[in-house]
């Protein structure tokens, strides 16, 4: 059946991501129903929690809730609210202790779940090595572990996350703490370390179900590599490994990212026939989105219907991919049905859900609608989100409303707030006008955002204010462009510098200057 306004049931695509709490692997993989083939955005190829469950390392966030007065959330609300960040996890566990109260293990690991879900990695990791003091009261699990080795990936590197690894005893090592350093490598493309590790894997038999194949065929495809996604498909084959619908899914993915519409349905037949499988509606939005991406519309429709008849339960996300999809092959009358359904089935509708349909009617140009939106979200939001408002700057700047965007940007400041990237849309406008100085200030303000460590300026600004300081001889500005990507960090980012016309090899210090 499909959706109307009545119906009482129940990528951009957005991202969320899955923790440990499922398995070992953790949010720098999504679904392929959002895979981006663009090289300038990370991380280009994600795990949707929609999909079947792939995740049976059996790593858990927290352990049953037991008995107790002490409510995790109150602990949490001051960690969250502390005026200096710098005081970290322990001063507020250390002063909630001194007040009489005891915590136990499973309020705090419920925080770190809460912390990790909002990327708040250090604070968790600090929660942790505060339970790591105190072996007496806390019994720290192989599950605890693999968060904890994850938690120092994404912290202290991927050698912190080795040497972590290398430290543990023996008797906490099994599968979930060799896929939380699978998962770290993947995260981080290190190839050949992924590589090595799934074969250590294979000798201990931590290999023999999808989910470390499922992995490694996610970092193949974000390197563009499906002849290796094809032999691993093969393998598990041969070797008896199930596939799961996240195998089949990666499969679909590749097969359509080479433009072979023919055998990314035999994959999809072969989906069909496995009755170990039921393709849900995250299958549907995967080919849609290759249908799209290979001009196929009339069947990208066919997928968006099925999508529509496959919606189970009050689950939001998949209104959010029907909007992005029917947006993206210039459905308009279609976008506005299901956001009427959407809003008649939730009274409430997140950021996300408006973050979809604006940026489905900003792909077809249609800004009156965009601005619309945008306008009753701002009345009745609950917290800015400055990435709705780039979607707007974005356009007036590509479109070229230079005044229009200065305007509303002054509006965003006034009624929210800015990040990295709507500074980088503002250093965009000032690059198509060659106004080196105005740029460079933009990507200086870019960086001094809250959250800018999660901000790359795209290469392709980088490459023209580049070229623009060399056509001006002004090698000040070129120095000072350097020094934004040093602060960016992405000088020993080969992949990223690659992108680059003054990268000439495979270590930064290679680059021209």
């Amino acid at each position: 059946m499909l959706l109307h306004p009545t119906l009482s049931q129940s990528p951009s695509h957005p991202k969320q991501p899955i923790s440990i709490s499922s398995s070992s692997f953790t949010s720098s993989l999504k679904v392929p129903s959002g895979f981006n083939l663009s090289p300038f955005k990370k991380p280009q190829f994600v795990i949707k929690s929609s999909f079947s469950k792939v995740h049976s390392y059996g790593t858990v966030d927290y352990e049953k809730k037991p008995g107790t007065s002490v409510t995790w959330k109150a602990i949490y609300k001051r960690i969250s609210l502390m005026g200096d960040p710098e005081k970290g996890a322990t001063q507020v566990l250390n002063q909630w202790e001194n007040e009489g109260k005891k915590v136990t293990k499973w309020e705090l690991c419920r925080i770190v779940k809460e912390m990790r879900k909002y990327g708040r990695h250090k604070l968790a990791l600090e929660i942790y090595q505060w339970m790591n003091n105190r072996p007496e009261r806390f019994r720290i699990s192989s599950s605890d572990a693999a968060i904890q080795l994850d938690l120092v990936s994404k912290v202290n590197g991927i050698s912190g996350a080795e040497d972590y690894f290398n430290n543990l005893p023996n008797n906490l090592m099994d599968k979930r703490i060799y896929g939380a350093l699978l998962n770290a490598y993947v995260r981080a493309r290190m190839v050949e370390k992924a590589e090595s590790l799934l074969v250590e894997m294979k000798k201990k038999d931590y290999a023999t179900h999808a989910l470390p194949f499922n992995v490694m065929m996610t970092l193949y495809m974000n390197l563009k590599d499906q002849e290796k996604v094809e032999a691993l498909v093969s393998e598990m084959m041969q070797s008896n490994i199930d596939l799961d619908l996240y195998s089949y899914n990666i499969w679909i993915s590749s097969r359509g990212s080479q433009g072979s519409i023919e055998k990314m349905e035999e994959a999809y037949e072969k989906l069909i026939f496995d009755e170990s499988v039921n393709p849900n509606w995250t299958t549907h939005s995967t080919m849609a989105t290759l249908y799209i991406k290979n001009s196929r519309f009339d069947k990208a429709e066919d997928c968006l219907r099925k999508i529509e008849t496959l919606i189970t339960g009050r689950d939001r996300i998949p209104y959010h991919y029907l909007l992005s999809h029917y947006g993206s092959i210039g459905k308009k009358d279609e976008v506005k049905r299901i956001w009427e359904s959407y809003k008649t089935i939730f009274p409430y509708i997140p950021n996300l859900g408006y973050s979809a349909v604006i940026s489905s009617f900003i792909r077809m140009d249609d800004i009156e609608e965009a601005e619309l939106l945008y306008e009753e979200w701002v009345s009745m939001k609950t917290s800015y989100d400055p990435r709705i408002g780039n979607l707007l700057l974005g356009w007036y700047v590509r479109n070229g409303f230079t005044e229009k965007a200065e305007t509303f940007l002054k509006e965003m400041l006034n009624v929210g707030k800015s990040n990295s990237s709507t500074w980088e849309i503002i250093a965009e406008s000032h690059i198509k006008e060659s106004r080196i100085s105005d740029a460079l200030s933009c990507l200086e303000k870019a960086l001094a955002e809250e959250g800018s460590s999660f901000w790359r300026p795209k290469p392709m600004n980088i490459s023209v204010l580049y070229n623009l300081c060399e056509r001006e001889n002004d090698e000040k500005s070129k120095e000072a462009l350097l020094e934004v990507l040093r602060k960016v960090g992405v000088l020993e980012d080969d992949m990223y510098m690659s992108f680059l016309p003054f990268y000439t090899g495979s270590k930064a210090e290679n680059v021209k200057s």
